[in-house]
């Protein structure tokens, strides 16, 4: 029998948040095997996130649905991004390289999709190459060098030898480290090359020849601290500590690394996201999986303040008092020139989190978090 004087509520409605993955699954190579990419890297920590939008959407009516679609070197990238258009999806991740979010770019423009870059590092997209349909997760390469150079010059190491490999990007990431030694104090003192000239070391011989290689590539340098290495590609870096010429610490692409996250981050809440992550996935949280994770966090965030019509989400999330938090110690804001997400930069030697920058005395007018990074008086993107 019914209870009189009583009806039940109309069930309300949920608002439904369709988010794309544009996934990168063209090989990535390492130099240890410990540090070859899952098969899930970035992808795992987008379903953590996903799985904490959802928990929290739960309680405001919003519900948080993906679709993901694997990319690759050839593969037509522009249909792949129309193909999530037409599903009526206006948020997209990707951990494209540079010149496929310059390819996708004008056409998430056209068709109102908002990019969230995850992974391409490259300055010129967020300088003369910006767009206003790419919001930044990723650091910079000037962001990671920047990082690195505040924590060497606090150390008072500041004659530095700039190791750099024979790639394009290898380049790049060398010019990040030599605007920072400049911006910051520090003295190039010495720059080397190493050369790829393909190869294996990965063979029987393969100890003897870097023990004999790596001490001949550093011998002869002027008197120095540190030793920089640039290297994107992981042809060389790797094999540097402990063999150099001189008894020197190496920084940047091996020894004392640049990174956003950590799998020893425990401060802040480290502990807790890290032990869950374990729990789903049985590896450790890489920086990529960190990209994704803040990546589905801001859009979540967003989306339970401003509601979940993909424009109202995104003027949200631009909004000069929005910010998120990810477990590193400060709230992480964007910056309105360039569409790049500020963030602290751990500095991990591998095994643990040395420090964190900016470090201290290293100060800004506005924010701290700007000494990271091309500052809004020194930047040449032009958003409307």
């Amino acid at each position: 029998m019914a209870l009189m004087g009583f009806v039940a509520a109309p069930a309300r409605a949920e608002a439904v948040i369709h988010i794309g993955y544009l996934r990168w699954t063209e090989p990535r190579l390492a130099i240890s095997l410990l540090d070859r990419p899952a098969a899930d890297d970035g992808l795992a920590g987008a379903r953590l996130a996903l799985a904490d939008n959802n928990s929290t959407g739960s309680f405001i009516g919003q519900r948080y649905e993906w679709q993901t679609i694997p990319v690759r070197a050839g593969d037509d990238v522009v249909g792949a991004l129309n193909r999530l258009a037409d599903d009526g999806i206006g948020l997209v991740l990707t951990d494209a390289p540079a010149p496929t979010i310059l390819q996708l770019a004008p056409v998430a423009s056209q068709r109102g999709i908002t990019l969230f870059n995850i992974a391409a590092p490259d300055d010129a997209l967020r300088e003369e190459n910006c767009s206003a349909a790419v919001i930044h997760v990723a650091p910079s390469r000037s962001m990671l060098a920047d990082a690195l150079a505040q924590y060497l010059v606090w150390k008072k190491w500041s004659r530095w030898v700039l190791a750099a490999g024979s790639h394009p990007d290898d380049a790049l990431l060398a010019d990040a480290y030599r605007r920072a030694a400049q911006r910051f104090g520090a003295r190039i003192v010495k720059e080397i090359i190493y050369k790829d000239t393909g190869g294996s070391r990965q063979t029987d011989t393969g100890l003897l020849q870097t023990q004999q290689q790596m001490p001949v590539f550093t011998q002869g340098l002027p008197e120095y601290d540190v030793l920089v290495a640039a290297d994107e590609n992981e042809v060389f870096a790797g094999y540097l500590p402990y063999r150099t010429w001189d008894p020197r610490p190496v920084a940047g692409s091996a020894g004392l690394r640049p990174v956003t996250w950590d799998a020893s981050s425990e401060s802040w809440g480290g502990t807790q996201v890290q032990d869950r992550f374990r729990r789903m996935f049985h590896r450790g949280m890489t920086p990529l999986d960190m990209q994704a994770w803040t990546a589905m966090r801001l859009i979540g965030e967003a989306a339970s303040r401003g509601g979940a019509e993909p424009q109202k989400l995104i003027g949200q999330l631009r909004s000069p008092d929005f910010g998120v938090g990810a477990h590193k110690g400060q709230k992480l804001t964007l910056r309105a020139w360039n569409g790049q997400l500020r963030q602290p930069i751990l500095l991990s030697d591998g095994r643990n989190v040395v420090s964190v920058s900016p470090q201290p005395g290293f100060l800004h007018q506005v924010n701290e978090l700007d000494t990271l990074g091309v500052d809004r008086p020194e930047t040449r993107c032009k958003l409307p």
